[in-house]
């Protein structure tokens, strides 16, 4: 007779084609990709304005480039260094040069 374990092993998912879904994840992953873009002159000079007026609690939203993809992140800014040249949203560290377009929202 076999246990209630053993009758429900019978019953769990089989992946005949193991490592399928990783395989397909990781090829999305890298169709999706895109190269940095280029950011205007006028639009970096809106940025650094921003920048300056950033205090720790200040509720922006963020347009930028993360790991080969366009990034939109929006939170209140842990930390930020000017010398560093970074800003942080929660756990994400977003870089100045890496940012489109910087927006405070409160």
């Amino acid at each position: 007779m076999m246990t209630r374990v053993q009758r429900a092993k019978q019953f769990m998912p089989f992946d005949a084609m193991k490592g399928l879904q990783e395989a397909l994840r990781d090829r999305e992953e890298r169709h999706a990709r895109v190269e940095r873009h280029e950011i205007p002159e006028e639009q970096q000079r809106e940025n650094e304005a921003v920048i300056r007026r950033l205090k720790k609690g200040s509720i922006v939203s963020v347009d930028y480039y993360c790991r080969f993809h366009d990034v939109t992140h929006k939170g209140a800014v842990t930390a930020f260094s000017i010398p560093g040249r970074f800003l942080k949203l929660g756990n994400e560290t977003v870089f100045f040069d890496d940012i489109y377009q910087i927006r405070l929202i409160g």
